[in-house]
């Protein structure tokens, strides 16, 4: 089959009603092209309801218009539109007869066109969308996700029609399996013969098989070839290297053909050995990650999804959990070119609504297409290894959701023998309605979140009850590995209440690393954790904010006032820029030597913070500020050695113990001057590294720097440009922050424009935006090859102009 993406030449608008007409006060269609967020573009409220879980975002409803132009030629082939994504309750009409639907917003789906063409005349596609009050986060609103049309001859390969798998792998060699599914959709009967071709890392061409196939008209059925490939070089996380299989389909006057990435590597899970890949046990250093790419909204392109793994990788995790939802074709393929695990996950509600009108509506007649999507999806891509069937079901802690958890399990296992389920289970939410009993309230918690910051301590101990012991245990053993989201109390006393459970931290705090992290490494069932999160977002507005107030401690609520709109609780803030929590997180996992400095913002009004638990500090590695000399400023110092001494202007401040014992962090309050601040990490006495931060000096000037300067023109990819305001030798102030203006020349145009602020009131969408902590972030997507130039400006600074070249892909 061939795929031509469809990604131009589309139109969206309001969702007009059959009563409507030509109403003037609905907005005329404008053009877009795909993947699109008609979400990004809506004006954020206060008033929205339940509007801290989307960020302040409405919801609404829209359609997307395209034509389509089919030869009569074409009348004896197969047409597919394929859409990876549309949020959601899509419902797609071909010359406005309804064709397809799809509830679900992150499924992958494929719609027949043929029964509705018309060919040597215009076809007008229409994808109606719609986002309501029917989730957790911000969702976007529209078709995010990529459109293929995918055409073949009536004899062809399916979609998705090509699975590979190596059943059998040693130091000599490895069996390569491949299933070809071939349809008939002609009148009579086919024979055919399909072809197999493996070709190695390297290009070489390493193995080729045979397996012919007769089909009655209708039929479809299933060549089978295995390919014997010697000394194979398998597929790690150290070693992303990737075998490639073309298949060809000929007979009777037909052919189609198709060609898939693989990877060859085993898959073992035990409580003996944890995880092993190709025989070795490896511990998930693991990021949860929602969909959205930060000022780009919801929108899927191939670029903005690399970028992530690129940059998650570099920050020390081998590992991400899709939160809450399948991930898209392009992150998957990053995966596996960079070497990134992957826990795909299905669902985040099951029958039990956690929004009036969630994905719950939908789920007892969607559920196992969905689960079919995502498998198929999914199946060639070694870097996944897991599937995760649920997020945090209330279901999970009683018998009927028990066996639906099973039903579900089965159900890919079916799909796909050769990878691992696991249920990312909250405890909590588990036995949520018998919170109020427990604590001798009579109403049903409303929030989980609010309920799980309120417990403090307690969860620990209701997380290890025998309440909740009994009440998941069924659900634990639908799977290959239990997943606790926020149950490291549990990793330890499960050894003995359960010797053969393997557990995964499918969901945990980021303040509570430094003691998990030891336990992981010291218990051979529990083969890693999954932080909250790796990579900040849009939506559950402020839940890792820091307040100041006058008595400081616990925060009132987990969620943030307007014009709260970010989560603020990524170790990686939403342009991609590490915040002090990864750096933080590389140390505890032991790929760190040298200390790293995080200076707390300085104040000067006497509030103390307020934070909760998914709150970091409110700290950025910098010595550059506008405060008065003497100014008491708390300093933390990363560090795994023994102790730190800190050390400003060259004169010592003291030594605060580090490591483990101390959190690996050490603790100063300094009186602020300009200057170089040191911090030098020892232990037995000796020397293991430094950090240096030096302030600032001269005049604060704008700077902008294009992170790659040449880009392909495929629709797939982004050019990034990263603007600060520093000193003539780059030091970046973090508390002079101005308003800038971005223009474009060039085959490009500009599709985001923001910084990591997580409470701004302006749009991404346009020209004019300001700093954050002196940086912000422009991203641009090609339109034609030739150069671009984007000139950055600012009140009382000289225009930046940077040069990006397009070439053709």
């Amino acid at each position: 089959m061939r795929s031509l993406p469809l990604l131009t030449d589309w139109t969206v608008g309001p969702k007009r009603g059959l009563f409507d007409g030509m109403n003037p006060m609905i907005a005329a269609p404008a053009p877009v092209t795909l993947p699109h967020d008609a979400m990004l573009g809506m004006q954020r409220s206060a008033d929205v309801p339940s509007a801290e879980h989307s960020g302040y975002f409405p919801g609404g409803a829209v359609e997307y218009t395209r034509t389509l132009d089919v030869n009569a030629s074409d009348a004896e082939s197969v047409h597919l539109l394929v859409l990876d994504g549309v949020y959601r309750d899509a419902m797609v009409f071909v010359n406005d007869e309804f064709a397809a639907q799809r509830p679900n917003g992150y499924a992958r789906f494929a719609v027949r066109l043929d029964p509705f063409l018309r060919f040597d005349a215009p076809n007008v596609i229409r994808v109606e969308a719609r986002a309501h009050h029917d989730s957790r986060w911000y969702s976007g609103l529209g078709i995010h996700r990529k459109v293929s049309l995918v055409t073949g001859p009536l004899v062809h390969i399916a979609l998705d029609g090509v699975r590979v798998t190596t059943p059998e792998v040693d130091e000599q060699g490895a069996l390569v399996q491949v299933e070809t599914t071939v349809t008939n959709d002609s009148l009579h009967t086919r024979t055919v013969a399909a072809t197999v071709t493996i070709t190695a890392p390297d290009g070489t061409p390493v193995g080729e098989g045979i397996a012919p196939l007769t089909l009655l008209a209708g039929e479809s059925g299933v060549a089978r070839t295995r390919i014997w490939v010697t000394d194979p070089d398998r597929w790690s996380v150290e070693n992303p290297a990737l075998y490639r299989a073309d298949v060809s389909v000929a007979g009777n006057g037909t052919e189609d053909s198709d060609s898939v990435t693989f990877g060859i590597r085993t898959l073992q899970l035990d409580v003996q050995h944890g995880l092993r890949i190709n025989g070795v046990t490896v511990k998930l250093r693991g990021a949860c990650i929602h969909h959205d790419n930060g000022i780009l909204g919801a929108r899927a392109i191939g670029r903005a999804e690399e970028r992530r793994i690129e940059i998650l990788k570099e920050a020390g995790f081998n590992a991400i959990r899709s939160s809450h939802n399948p991930l898209t074709p392009e992150m998957l393929d990053a995966c596996d070119r960079l070497g990134m695990l992957v826990m795909d996950e299905a669902f985040d509600m099951w029958a039990e609504a956690k929004s009036p009108f969630d994905y719950s509506l939908s789920f007892p007649e969607w559920w196992e297409r969905d689960i079919e999507s995502l498998v198929a999806k999914d199946f060639n891509h070694p870097s996944v290894i897991f599937y995760s069937i649920g997020n945090e079901i209330p279901e999970t802690g009683r018998p009927h959701g028990s066996r639906q958890g099973r039903l579900i399990a089965d159900k890919v296992h079916t799909l796909d023998p050769t990878r691992y389920t696991t249920n990312s289970i909250n405890p909590l939410v588990s036995v949520v309605k018998d919170l109020p009993a427990i604590g001798g309230g009579s109403a049903e918690p409303q929030d989980v979140n609010a309920a799980m910051a309120d417990m403090g301590a307690m969860m620990a101990a209701l997380v290890t009850s025998d309440l909740v012991t009994h009440r998941t245990e069924e659900s634990f053993a639908a799977v290959d590995a239990a997943g606790l989201n926020y149950g490291d109390s549990r990793y330890a006393s499960d050894a003995t209440r359960f010797p053969n459970r393997v557990i995964i931290g499918t969901e945990t705090f980021a303040t509570r690393l430094h003691d998990a992290w030891p336990t992981i490494l010291e218990n051979n069932h529990v083969i890693g954790e999954f932080t909250w999160t790796g990579w900040d977002y849009l939506g559950e507005a402020g839940i890792g904010r820091v307040e100041y107030t006058e008595r400081g401690g616990a925060l009132v609520g987990t969620s943030g006032p307007f014009p709260w709109q970010l989560a603020w609780c990524g170790d990686i803030d939403i342009t991609g820029h590490r915040r002090p929590a990864s750096y933080f997180r590389e140390i505890v996992y032991g790929l760190r030597g040298t200390p790293y400095i995080a200076v707390h913002k300085p104040r000067t009004d006497g509030l103390l913070p307020a934070t909760g638990p998914w709150s970091w500090t409110d700290s950025v590695a910098s010595w550059s500020w506008s405060v008065p000399t003497g100014t008491s400023v708390t300093v933390d110092v990363y560090s795994a050695a023994d102790t730190v001494e800190l050390f400003l202007n060259g004169t010592s401040l003291g030594t605060s113990p580090a490591g483990q014992e101390a959190g690996y962090c050490a603790t100063f309050h300094v009186p602020f001057d300009q200057g170089e601040l040191v911090a030098v990490a020892f232990t037995n006495g000796v020397e293991t590294g430094r950090d240096v931060l030096r302030s600032g000096s001269g005049d604060v000037s704008l700077r902008a720097v294009a992170e790659r300067t040449s880009i392909s023109d495929s629709l797939d990819d982004l050019a990034y440009v990263q603007i600060s305001l520093t000193d003539a030798e780059g030091i970046v102030w973090p508390d002079v922050d101005r308003e800038i203006e971005v223009t474009v020349e060039g085959p490009a145009e500009l599709i985001g424009l923001g910084n990591a602020d997580p409470q701004t009131t302006a749009s991404y969408l346009t020209t004019r935006h300001h700093t954050f902590d002196g940086r912000a972030q422009a991203i641009l997507r090609p339109t034609g090859i030739g150069e671009i130039a984007v000139t950055v400006t600012a009140d009382g600074d000289a225009p930046q102009r940077v040069q990006v070249t397009v070439s053709p892909s």
